[in-house]
């Protein structure tokens, strides 16, 4: 495994490094000088609550050209841009939770604010995007666990396109003080950048690819950080081969939880039946690293992947194949399992609203728990317009972690998440957002959730959430 960690590793900083070498052009094409950065113009999208009802839903779509084998999660598409542009702002979020976030303490309700400043990044040129959003800041709490402290959230992305080749960079990164499944709910604090119509979109790693953290009561703030590389090559007008690579960490602050290393490569070649559904292969290599921990584990999957897009209405993948997984350290006498994998993703659009869907089963790092643990993961969002300027949305989340190998006679722990929420957003004008949310965790399963020994085994927690976000108009950079 020590091989394919260091062959991985190579993939990405080599790649990185070749990137970061080449200067990016300074002028436009044509030899044409590039536009002054931040100029102000009008909004580069009507927001007027007169238009929002007809240009809502009709703004032409971009079509999601990533491959069916690659790491990233299938849209409906992406805007048309008619700028380069980005946006400072700033956000106020008040929570107030139910529990303390260590089950061992019971202080009642209590509440926690989050002050940060916002940046949302949109620039392309000829053949490349760079697509970036961000929040950071600090957070004061009544609750004795937290206290005061930052937090941070970034996704970015860069890609290269070319006639028959497409590069693409990816990192998402969190620094907080709480798992990132469920944090935020369904408010403003949930997601990095700019809320609203100016937000930025970005497609994101599938949960395979990024640090599992479904056990809800680990303790203490933590970094958790997902950077891949993937180069796409077209072989043929209807087929493709695709090669990846992912290196990700979670690393808690305190003691008593697991930190973890994770080094994948994916491969996989796509090829389109028609112009709206594609077939491809894709086989998965993942090594698990526990830092200060003899196991590590080798995560081989092989899948057969269906997909199905119509931009600006569907975007369908469905994948499943064997799974062979190896460790270090033999379990209960055996030293490899033989399973199944699979992952599925459902995005539909209607005329008001989208649902979102995801499942994912096989095996992660062990969210801070397990050295390495059997996955089911199931995600469902339900977004809809009410009136031109109120929107609301559904979330709902489980997720299942047991031991990744039973030993006979021994009892095997296991960990049930559940998250149920919904939220009401309002845009304030063309330069601010206010949202409201609530949203119920709760965790069960045959361990007590702390060493206390009035500690039981179930855990719940509700929470409500008022974000308030104001940001500039759009800084025009060409």
């Amino acid at each position: 495994m020590k091989d394919w960690e260091k062959f991985v590793r190579v993939i990405i900083w080599v790649t990185v490094a070749s990137l970061y070498a080449s200067p990016l052009p300074a002028q436009q094409e044509g030899g044409e000088k590039a536009k002054p950065a931040a100029r102000e113009y009008p909004p580069l999208l009507n927001t007027s609550e007169d238009q929002q009802d007809t240009d809502q839903g009709t703004q032409p779509m971009q079509p999601d050209s990533q491959p069916l084998s690659g790491i990233e999660n299938p849209t409906l598409g992406t805007p048309e841009m008619r700028h380069s542009y980005w946006i400072p702002g700033i956000e106020y979020s008040n929570n107030a939770k139910s529990n303390s976030l260590n089950p061992m303490l019971n202080y009642g309700w209590n509440t926690t604010s989050f002050l940060s400043g916002d940046v949302s990044l949109l620039e392309a040129w000829s053949h490349s995007l760079l697509s970036a959003n961000y929040s950071g800041g600090g957070f004061f709490s009544t609750d004795p666990t937290l206290g005061n402290g930052q937090y941070h959230q970034l996704a970015a992305a860069y890609e290269i396109d070319q006639r028959r080749w497409q590069l693409l960079f990816v990192d998402q990164f969190s620094y907080l003080p709480q798992s990132t499944f469920g944090f935020g709910g369904a408010s403003g604090l949930a997601f990095p950048g700019i809320m609203g119509t100016l937000a930025v979109p970005l497609p994101g790693l599938q949960s395979t690819f990024v640090p599992s953290q479904t056990i809800l009561t680990t303790n203490g703030s933590r970094y958790s950080n997902a950077s891949a590389v993937q180069l796409t090559y077209a072989v043929s007008p209807r087929g493709s081969i695709t090669l990846a690579g992912v290196y990700g960490t979670l690393h808690f602050v305190d003691s008593g939880n697991l930190d973890s290393d994770t080094d994948i490569l994916n491969a996989g070649y796509s090829y389109a039946l028609t112009r709206k559904d594609t077939v491809g292969v894709a086989y998965r290599f993942s090594a698990f690293h526990y830092p200060g921990d003899p196991q590590a584990l080798g995560d081989h999957v092989g899948q057969f992947a269906y997909g199905r897009k119509i931009t600006g209405r569907l975007a369908l993948k469905l994948a499943g194949g064997p799974e062979v997984t190896t460790f270090r350290v033999a379990i209960g006498g055996s030293t490899q399992k033989i399973a199944g994998s699979g992952n599925a993703a459902l995005t539909y659009a209607f005329a008001r609203g989208s649902i979102a869907l995801t499942y994912v089963h096989g095996v992660s790092g062990g969210s801070g728990v397990f050295t390495g643990s059997n996955t089911d993961q199931a995600n469902a969002t339900v977004t809809r317009r009410l009136t031109r300027v109120w929107n609301g949305t559904v979330n709902f989340g489980y997720s299942k972690n047991r031991q990744i190998l039973s030993v006979s006679g021994v009892s095997s722990p296991t960990y049930d998440t559940w998250l149920a929420g919904a939220g009401l957003s309002r845009a304030l004008g063309r330069t601010a957002n206010f949202s409201l949310a609530y949203q119920a965790q709760i965790q069960g399963g045959n361990v007590a959730i702390c060493n206390n020994p009035t500690c039981g085994t179930d855990y719940t927690v509700h929470e409500v959430f008022a974000t308030f976000q104001w940001h500039t108009r759009p800084l025009v950079l060409r």
